[in-house]
């Protein structure tokens, strides 16, 4: 994964330092950290609704969003849910932004638009997949900004006593074997979790247990044996200090997904400079920072807000 220090990240720095600081509180009266209050140079460009997944990295991510836009003069309102499904009822409807992963949407859209069936959009660079599925955002209205090098797909892992046990390192090992996999609650039949684990790898997934994407249920409950397999990302931090290892997609299942703000077509015409704001965060996030502040949330317990700050901070975007 590589740093892009490109002319868009140039011109969002800038713009964020003649915008100054938002001078509004944040909906709910949670302040974001680093915003000054006592400053009046950005104008109030008024609400700007924020939603997506609830786990970790998702809400770390939403929580750059909302501090980078507070700065910029608007006021977030940041609402969080378990499934995409649910924020996408209402995308781009009632939702301005949401932060996403280019293979997630597009892919959700194919699903919608063809059937859960559909055969998926599998192409491993981000921005082919993003022209791949350029149709499909457009009759839904949302918009793409820039990618960020960073990456983080589906992953999924077994114990280290497991691996070494059964002679398991890559998903394909595990063809005709039995195992319960705890996963989130959209893993059912979707191509990219349950559905390309049964059809694609041949393992018998006798049951899914709707416990979270990374989340401290689904870890304990491969820990404790109730599941043998259990859904991650790539950028977890967690795994090794658990005793716990992701297996290899030797089939690339995985399709990429590369972080991406996807915004309601018609609230950018409406406020265009979000697309420097946001683009310039894109441009500096890496895989490996992805990596490094999601332990820091999940491992040193540093709340979303505290490390989106300090990442910000230092890359000089605020």
């Amino acid at each position: 994964m590589h740093v892009r220090r490109s002319l868009a990240a140039a011109l969002a720095v800038g713009s964020l330092f003649l915008a100054g600081c938002a001078g509004s509180d944040l909906s709910e009266g949670s302040d974001s950290p680093g915003a000054d209050d006592s400053s009046s140079a950005a104008a109030d460009k008024g609400p700007i609704s924020i939603s997506g997944q609830s786990f970790p990295e998702a809400a770390l991510v939403a929580a750059m969003y909302e501090e980078l836009l507070t700065n910029a003069g608007y006021q977030p309102d940041v609402k969080l849910v378990d499934t995409r499904d649910a924020y996408m009822a209402t995308f781009p409807d009632s939702i301005d932004v949401v932060p996403e992963y280019v293979g997630g949407i597009v892919n959700f859209l194919n699903s919608r638009e063809n059937g859960a069936k559909a055969k998926p959009f599998t192409a491993g660079d981000g921005a082919e997949l993003a022209t791949q599925g350029a149709d499909l955002l457009d009759a839904a209205k949302i918009t793409l900004l820039d990618q960020s090098a960073a990456t983080d797909t589906n992953a999924f892992f077994v114990t280290k006593d497991y691996s070494e046990s059964e002679g398991v390192t890559k998903l394909s090992d595990l063809k005709g074997k039995s195992v319960v996999l705890a996963a989130a609650p959209d893993c059912e039949g979707r191509l990219d979790c349950e559905g390309g684990l049964s059809d694609q790898y041949g393992i018998d997934v006798t049951k899914v247990l709707p416990l979270g994407y990374a989340s401290d249920q689904t870890y304990q409950s491969v820990i404790k044996g109730e599941a043998q397999l259990g859904e991650t990302s790539t950028t977890d931090g967690t795994l090794e200090s658990q005793g716990l290892v992701v297996l290899e997609d030797d089939m690339q299942i995985q399709p990429a997904q590369n972080l991406v703000p996807a915004v309601s077509s018609a609230f950018l015409e409406q406020h265009p400079d979000v697309a420097d704001v946001l683009n310039g965060l894109m441009a500096k996030l890496t895989t490996e920072d992805l990596t490094t502040l999601n332990g820091e949330v999940a491992v040193d317990r540093k709340t979303p807000e505290e490390v989106a700050h300090s990442y910000l901070d230092s890359a000089g975007l605020l």
